[in-house]
């Protein structure tokens, strides 16, 4: 279906974004330190997800919409960032009332969940794809539609295999930290003011 030469030239590049430090590593890193590394985990997969979400909307021209249409940009930014901030408070608020005996940490589904509808609501992702995908799609081999979902497919996989990386790394840091009781205290409200932040960061992107 590509070149060898296409191929090449979107791995190269695609490691260049996945090593950019960002949202999703920030998300998978404070994920693992505050629910452990299955959760750690299932939030790369859940954010890769919504990465091939965007590869198919970017092939079927939903991507466009977003950035010819300044309320469509705003309403999925502004919503994305409700979402962010509202599950940092909460975070924070239930590192106020939480026991910390015993680690209940997160179901791993609903990281997967969170991490889905984080990925799909940052309408950034979704006009970067509409502008870096087409320059490895060649019309003249195969469907354009199945060209895409396979280069997100690539990408997904590739930034998943990174992450897994991180969040050893994260896990490994995790578990002397559990050791301190002042660690206990604070993970959540760590977690929290990440998700916060990443809200607000999203809450003032541009357009352009």
């Amino acid at each position: 279906m590509f070149a060898w030469s296409t191929l090449t030239a979107f791995v190269v590049a695609s490691i260049a974004i996945i090593l950019a430090p960002g949202l999703a590593q920030a998300l998978v890193l404070a994920t693992t330190l505050n629910e452990g590394r299955r959760s750690g985990f299932m939030t790369a997969v859940g954010l890769n997800v919504g990465t091939l979400i965007h590869a198919v909307a970017a092939a079927l021209g939903l991507s466009a919409v977003l950035m010819t249409s300044a309320l469509a940009f705003s309403i999925v930014k502004f919503v994305g960032a409700v979402y962010l901030i509202y599950l940092g408070l909460r975070a924070v608020w239930e590192s106020r009332t939480t026991d910390y005996v015993a680690d209940r940490g997160t179901p791993a589904t609903t990281s997967f969940v969170k991490a889905v509808l984080t990925g799909v609501l940052n309408p950034k992702v979704a006009l970067f794809f509409l502008a870096f995908l087409p320059q490895f799609v060649d019309p003249s081999r195969g469907q354009v539609v199945w060209q895409f979902l396979g280069l997100g497919a690539l990408l997904a996989v590739m930034d998943v295999f990174y992450e897994t990386v991180l969040i050893a790394t994260a896990g490994a840091a995790r578990a002397a930290l559990l050791q301190s009781a002042r660690f206990e205290r604070w993970r959540q409200r760590l977690m929290g003011g990440v998700l916060i932040a990443l809200g607000l960061r999203l809450a003032l992107l541009e357009r352009n």
